[in-house]
C-alpha cells in the first residue's frame, strides 16, 4: 500500500465524499490515506506550505498554489446557488458595508475574493473561524459577516438578514457557475498516480451518492451540533454532478474565475496547466 497525506474539512460535503476512500469501502487501487482535518483557511495555509500530498482548498487560494499542485477533476464544490452570503443584523447600504467591520472566514477563501469584487472599497475585515461569524454579528462584535457552508441554512432563524448572495452576484457578473473549492494533488507526482487518485476519489463520491447511509456515521461524527436536516441540505447543495466530474462546463467556470482574478490584479498570470 502507498500512503498519501490527505486534507479536507469536517464539513458534511467533504466527509460525505471522502468517507468511502479513507475507510477502504471501495477499491483504492493500493492507496492508503493519512488524514488531516482542518478549517478551509487552515487547509489553504497547509497548501501554501506544501504540507499535504492531496488537499481541499479554496479556488482563490489555489491560484497561489499552482506551481506546486494541480486540480483533480473530481471532488469540487462548484455550481449554481451555492455561493457565500453577506449578512448583518439590519440591512446595510453600499456605503454602510464599505464602512463596516466585516467578519470573514479567511483572506484566501473564494468567499473573500467575491466580497472584494462586489465591495472593493470594503477594507475593514477580520479573519475568524467560519463557524464563529454568526455569533460575532449577533453579539455586535462585527457589523456584517461573510458566511459559508451550513451557516447559509441557519442565519435567518437567528434573526440575521441577507445583504447579498455573492454566488448570485458572480453568476450575473460572469454568466457562469461559481467555483468554491476543489481538490488538488502535488504537481510533481507522476501522471499515473495523479490519475489514480482522481479515479479513486470519483469512485468514492459515486459510492456515497449511491448509498448515502454508508457515510452517515462518519458525517455525523464531524458535523458538530448540526441537525440531520441541515447536514442533508449541506450535502445536497455542495455535492452535485460537478463534484463527480467538473466536465467542460466546470473547467470553463474555473478558468473564468482565474481569468477575472488576473484581470483585476488579484492573482498573477497562470503559466502552468491547471488540471491533472
Amino acid at each position: 500500500m502507498q500512503t498519501l497525506s490527505l486534507g479536507f474539512s469536517p464539513c458534511p460535503n467533504d466527509t460525505f465524499i471522502f468517507d468511502a476512500m479513507v475507510h477502504q469501502k471501495i477499491d483504492t487501487e493500493g492507496l492508503n490515506f493519512e488524514i488531516t482535518l482542518g478549517d478551509v483557511e487552515e487547509l489553504n495555509d497547509k497548501a501554501f506550505n506544501q504540507e499535504l500530498d492531496i488537499t481541499k482548498l479554496s479556488y482563490h487560494a489555489m491560484a497561489f498554489c499552482l506551481d506546486n499542485y494541480q486540480l483533480l477533476h473530481s471532488g469540487s464544490a462548484l455550481g449554481s446557488g451555492v455561493g457565500p452570503l453577506l449578512i448583518s443584523r439590519e440591512q446595510l447600504s453600499i456605503e454602510q458595508v464599505n464602512a463596516a467591520k466585516i467578519a470573514i472566514p479567511g483572506k484566501y477563501t473564494t468567499a473573500n475574493f467575491l466580497l472584494s469584487m462586489a465591495y472593493p472599497n470594503a477594507q475593514s475585515k477580520e479573519e475568524v473561524l467560519f463557524s464563529e461569524i454568526e455569533k460575532m454579528v449577533l453579539d455586535g462584535r462585527a457589523d456584517a459577516g461573510l458566511i459559508i457552508h451550513e451557516n447559509r441554512f441557519t442565519y435567518a432563524e437567528k434573526g440575521l438578514n441577507k445583504i447579498i448572495d455573492l454566488g448570485d452576484f458572480w453568476e450575473k457578473e460572469s454568466g457562469g457557475l461559481i467555483p468554491l473549492g476543489g481538490i488538488v494533488i502535488r504537481r510533481n507526482f507522476d501522471k499515473e498516480l495523479q490519475q489514480k487518485v482522481d479515479r479513486v476519489l470519483r469512485r468514492s463520491i459515486e459510492f456515497a451518492k449511491a448509498d448515502p447511509s454508508a457515510s452517515k456515521e462518519y458525517v455525523k461524527q464531524h458535523a458538530q451540533e448540526m441537525s440531520d436536516g441541515v447536514t442533508q441540505q449541506h450535502i445536497d447543495l455542495y455535492v452535485n454532478e460537478f463534484s463527480i466530474d467538473l466536465g467542460e462546463q466546470g473547467r470553463k467556470a474555473v478558468e473564468n474565475l482565474f481569468s477575472v482574478a488576473i484581470e483585476k490584479d488579484i492573482i498573477k498570470e497562470i503559466t502552468k496547466p491547471i488540471f491533472v
